[in-house]
């Protein structure tokens, strides 16, 4: 089956709300539905690059990152937030979440964005080539509890930020809610 990937577009929020919700379930699920509408809509989340992944028509996967600062105010450095990822159940393990996430970190890189920020499960996201950001003098807009402290990630896309760059990151607005920060 091939599989298409390509820029969200507003037409494709019912199919990608439909998919988060079969991604994450009853329980998470509509918080990542509100959190997907919220970071699209808010200026301070932009630019967001939202990308499908697409098969026979039908999303199966979706990737979304938002601009982030890093503060306290220092050198200004370009950076985003990976947050959600998701692909349908049917679809897992076919290296859909992956090719989601490489195309948008080129995306990212073109773009000029040098640092790229996670919460996610620190034995997917590595494979992309992010590492622990609180060991890199990155922290979180809230605090990690230490036990899941390694799902807190950074992957630089500009050699040599890492380094000359540390702080807390600040995120949009949409994701300012401490419980969105618990993995």
């Amino acid at each position: 089956m091939r599989i298409e990937l390509r820029q969200a577009a507003a037409a494709d929020f019912q199919a990608i709300a439909d998919l988060a919700l079969a991604a994450f379930g009853a329980a998470e699920g509509p918080q990542i539905v509100r959190l997907i509408g919220d970071l699209s809509a808010d200026p301070t989340a932009r630019p967001v690059l939202s990308l499908v992944a697409a098969a026979s028509g039908k999303i199966v996967g979706h990737v979304l990152f938002s601009k982030v600062g890093i503060g306290p105010p220092g050198p200004d450095v370009a950076a985003a937030i990976l947050a959600p990822l998701a692909v349908h159940s049917d679809f897992q393990s076919r290296q859909i979440g992956g090719r989601l996430v490489a195309a948008g970190l080129r995306q990212l890189a073109d773009a000029g964005i040098a640092l790229v920020f996670v919460l996610g499960h620190p034995s997917y996201y590595p494979r992309a080539g992010f590492s622990a950001a609180g060991r890199k003098g990155f922290q979180a807009p809230y605090p990690i509890p230490p036990g899941n402290a390694d799902a807190w990630m950074v992957k630089e896309l500009r050699p040599g930020t890492i380094g000359n760059t540390r702080g807390q990151v600040i995120c949009a607005d949409a994701l300012a809610d401490p419980g969105y920060w618990r993995e």
